[in-house]
């Protein structure tokens, strides 16, 4: 080796925090040089580097040994100096173990011998301890006093760890200018002295940031850089990044995912013996498993996160695990009535509770627990309690990020009711919804914006309450389309030309088709199922990524980042670093359930039609006032049902008048809407077994003819014979409407909401281009290509058959065709609709592929199993292959609700076209045609009625 022993050191210490691998091979050789050669300042600068390396990549037992070896080395070489230094890293693995009084022990008897850029060191190891301990004010200033000095001196490798760190303080501070500041000042160091792991330690606290900001497609990008570095050198710091993972998959609703990531992050914080992360990491795991009503292991897994924060002296973290084992406590206690008194949670408790929040620093969670306390306060029967509780939860609705302010106008709307002030819990209500829609806005990915919309139903919910306890018709269609199918209004943000996007979705294609080629030779398809789950990982974290507003680039990122209006609130702590942030909580609304008796007919004023939605990059449009679907209807009459509290309701509007009707019970729905699908299945199959068919039409028979009794009946004045538009929601998403008898050849189109009919109505005046028609089958399907090639021929096209129906001459095709028909087998995925497909000559052309249409078709016919049913979220959030259709732009969609038999579906989809090509609109078509094959025998008819036509009712442009 050329270099001298302190050059050597240096690099020795440099290497540790770049690459800690490589760095273990070379420092355990020069720490043998320096033994046989008695170089004890050598060996112990080796053994701390080793003691660094060893904190990172094996475990902190290792890391203590080599710490230790250092120190003594130093002291027989005579260098209280170099035996101190490596006393600072020892205090860091002691703080990592959880032992926190140790830690600072060591560094007080480190300073007596550092002086300079060593004394800064030591302030900065110390201000690492109280960020630990939630003592932000201790850190700064233990920061103020190390940042210059360690700048003065030229201590980079120092100071790139110590403004990371404190750029963590501030991100705890919600000094997010402050905290980006250090952070990116790191990464510029990182980069400059090639510190391959500390550059990852950088982007994940980036992300971490953004995560915290609710700037989620940024956040995604420099944690999946962090993770796979992280990966790549095998270091602890994978733990965190995990933990980090799950906090953003929380903010974003996903929680099924987000227990998975819990559970592993639980996992590798055990692995590795990281016992100061392990308690937070039960906390993530504990808030999960609340969110999926799972309130026993959530109170278990809280309150083991409780002791340990106890026995670290972490008293801040002590509260909010408590909190937390409290709320699940107190959910429990709602879900079941039969619990005992003694283990019920009481209004002082959770007061109390929220009390210490405060106390504590853990602001949205305090307003969380306080709302929980006025829930728990109008269950006793102390409304003077509940007040208070709402009254101290909306100070904060001015100040902090967007979730913790929601919840504190959802509080403050609670309190204006209780005292009276309808307009202004009104008010308060539209304010939290605004919030919510101007951060969803700036979330690229389809999945991201549906699921966020779970943490706003309560407060539309409680606007739509108060609609129906007055009884306006307008108001209460206004408040169900402020909670109704809003990310369907949004178009999903996609780079024009993303390449990475399409080989992936290439290679998913090719996947999948040898998996069917596997299956049919009856090979073994293990190893290319895990590579199919693999790229729809990858598909789908690359689409998550993608943020809705390019700003600055994100360095050594794929693609570029967006700011947000405003943040989602942090409801459960974000733990002492490294770090993670706080979800969207879901809240328990302290609220009686408001019912509406019928309300007498209202007239609609005329006035002016406004625009339709917003265009492509904006948030969605407020509601469509009554009065311009009145305009838009024309002869048509619209049916938007409502459910709340397990009510349903029903808003007319026909002839220029509005009605409200209450319906009655949800649950008598539920129950005949599941028989439907059964009954038509066993029409649909041809059976040898006597009499099959017939038992199963008479229980069709009876099944709609009930639901017809409690559905339109009740609005056949108010119908009569017109068209009608209906907008369902919950259970009667995928009911198929034309087997009601009130349905019955009667032209029907079924949209996710008034909004989004309105806007295809509208843009169906200014619809320009050419009059294409495109016609594709998949393969599998014996009577496709027959069908599809009749349809072609009526519409004088060739057909795309076999290998040129592959997916992407499909995609180009559709790309602003006039006509779309697609015979193919529809798949809804299990897990993730985005992935719900059509299985093409090369592969599934899914969601995803849809989505980088520049644009959509204006009528889509999918002759395919389920391809009409959606994805139903919370709030009537919908997914799947139709609802990404309507999105997208397209006007007009027939498919079926229900799985089809193909060769039964060909008879339909022939009369379909030649009404069509006739110059009847699609929804009287398929009236017509569904009336001509019922006709003709039980199983065409089976199939035929579970064809809808969804969106605005259209003609074939000529």
């Amino acid at each position: 080796m050329s270099q001298s022993p302190p050059d050597l050191a240096t690099e020795l210490l440099r290497l540790a925090e770049a690459d800690p691998a490589r760095l273990t091979e070379l420092a355990t050789e020069v720490a043998r040089r320096a033994r046989t050669g008695g170089d004890l300042e050598l060996g112990s600068s080796a053994h701390r580097a080793l003691g660094i390396a060893a904190l990172h990549v094996t475990d902190l037992r290792t890391a203590e040994r080599h710490l230790r070896d250092a120190i003594r080395l130093a002291v027989r070489a005579g260098s209280p100096e170099l035996a101190a230094e490596a006393r600072l890293r020892l205090a860091f693995v002691r703080c990592v173990q959880g032992r926190m009084e140790q830690a600072i022990s060591e560094v007080e008897l480190a300073l007596p011998d550092l002086h300079g850029a060593g004394r800064a060191r030591a302030e900065a190891q110390r201000a690492v301890i109280f960020n630990h301990l939630r003592r932000p004010e201790d850190a700064l200033a233990s920061y103020r006093l190390a940042v210059p000095v360690l700048s003065r001196a030229g201590d980079h490798l120092w100071l790139q760890r110590v403004l990371s760190n404190r750029g963590i303080v501030h991100g705890y501070r919600h000094e997010f200018a402050a905290a980006e500041s250090d952070f990116q000042e790191a990464e510029r160091l990182c980069r400059r002295l090639d510190l391959g792991l500390s550059l990852a330690v950088v982007w994940q606290n980036l992300g971490w940031l953004n995560a915290l900001r609710g700037e989620v497609p940024a956040a995604l990008r420099y944690l999946d850089q962090a993770e796979e570095r992280f990966r790549t050198l095998d270091t602890h710091q994978l733990c965190w990044t995990l933990a980090d993972r799950t906090e953003l998959l929380l903010s974003a609703g996903l929680i099924a995912e987000a227990r998975e990531a819990a559970e592993e992050t639980v996992q590798e914080f055990e692995r590795r013996g990281r016992k100061v992360g392990l308690p937070e990491a039960r906390l993530l795991l504990a808030r999960t498993a609340y969110l999926v009503r799972d309130h026993e292991e959530a109170v278990r897994e809280a309150r083991r996160a409780a002791l340990a924060f106890g026995r670290q002296h972490r008293r801040e973290w002590v509260a909010v695990a408590r909190f937390v084992a409290l709320r699940s406590l107190a959910a429990m206690s709602a879900d079941d009535r039969a619990v005992s008194a003694g283990s019920r949670v009481s209004v002082r408790q959770m007061e109390e509770c929220a009390a210490e929040l405060a106390e504590t620093g853990w602001p949205a969670s305090e307003v969380e627990a306080r709302m929980i306390a006025a829930r728990l306060a109008v269950d006793a029967g102390r409304p003077a309690r509940a007040e208070r509780q709402w009254e101290i939860a909306a100070r904060r609705r001015h100040r902090g990020p967007a979730g913790e302010r929601i919840h504190a106008w959802h509080a403050a709307a609670l309190l204006r009711l209780a005292r009276g002030n309808v307009r202004g819990a009104r008010s308060a209500i539209r304010m939290a919804l605004r919030l919510h829609d101007e951060h969803r806005a700036t979330l690229g990915a389809t999945d991201l914006r549906a699921h966020a919309s779970e943490s706003r139903v309560e407060v539309a919910e409680l606007g739509l309450r108060l609609a129906l306890r007055d009884g306006v018709p307008a108001d209460v269609l206004t408040w169900a389309e402020r909670g109704r199918a809003r990310h369907l209004l949004m178009r999903p943000a996609r780079p024009a030309h993303d390449r990475h996007l399409a080989e992936a979705l290439a290679q998913l294609r090719l996947t999948v088709a040898r998996i069917d080629e596997s299956r049919t030779a009856g090979e073994d398809t293990g190893a290319l199922v895990e590579r199919q789950i693999t790229l729809e990982r990858e598909i789908r974290d690359h689409c998550r990524r993608q943020a809705k507003i390019p700003t600055e680039s994100v360095p050594t990122a794929p693609a570029p980042s967006a700011p947000a209006p405003s943040a989602p609130a942090p409801s459960a702590p974000a733990p002492a670093r490294p770090v993670s942030t706080e979800p969207i909580p879901t809240e328990l609304t302290p609220t009686e359930p408001i019912s509406a008796e019928s309300a007498p007919p209202t007239p609609i004023p005329a006035g002016p039609v406004s625009s339709g939605p917003s265009p492509t990059g904006s948030s969605p449009t407020g509601p469509v006032p009554l009065r311009q679907v009145a305009e838009a209807l024309g002869e048509q009459a619209l049916v938007e049902f409502v459910q709340v509290d397990d009510v349903l309701h029903a808003i007319t509007v026909a002839g220029g008048r509005s009605r409200l009707h209450a319906l009655g019970p949800l649950a008598a729905v539920r129950t005949l809407v599941d028989r439907v699908p059964f009954a038509l299945r066993r029409l649909a199959r041809r059976t040898s077994v006597p009499g099959s068919q017939a038992a199963a039409l008479n229980l069709l028979r009876d099944t709609v003819a009930k639901l017809d009794a409690l559905l339109l009946r009740p609005l056949a004045a108010e119908l009569r014979d017109r068209p009608l538009v209906l907008v369902p929601s919950g259970p009667i998403q995928a009911l198929p409407w034309s087997l009601l008898p009130s349905c019955a050849s009667r032209a029907i189109c079924v949209s996710p909401s008034a909004t989004l009919w309105y806007a295809g109505s509208q843009a169906g005046h200014a619809r320009t281009g050419d009059a294409r028609v495109v016609v594709a089958a998949g393969p599998g399907l014996p009577g496709a290509r027959s069908e599809a090639e009749g349809v072609a021929s009526i519409h004088a096209v060739p057909a795309l058959v076999d290998d040129a129906a592959g997916a992407e001459a499909v995609l180009t095709d559709l790309d602003g065709a006039a006509l779309a028909h697609v015979a193919a087998h529809g798949r809804i995925h299990p897990s993730n609709p985005l992935f719900s497909s059509l299985r093409l000559a090369d592969g599934p052309l899914t969601v995803y592929d849809l989505e980088r249409l520049r644009r959509a078709p204006e009528i889509v016919v999918l002759a395919a199993c389920d391809t009409g049913r959606f994805v139903v979220r919370p709030g009537d959030e919908l997914l799947g292959l139709s609802a990404t259709f309507l999105a997208l732009g397209t006007r007009t969609i027939v498919a079926p609700v229900l799985s089809i038999l193909d060769t039964e579906s060909t008879t339909l989809m022939i009369a379909l076209h030649k009404l069509l090509a006739a110059g009847h609109s699609t929804a009287s078509a398929l009236a017509q045609a569904q009336q001509q094959v019922a006709r003709d025998n039980l199983e065409a008819y089976a199939v035929a009625a579970g064809f809808v036509c969804l969106g605005a009712d259209s003609t074939m442009p000529t």
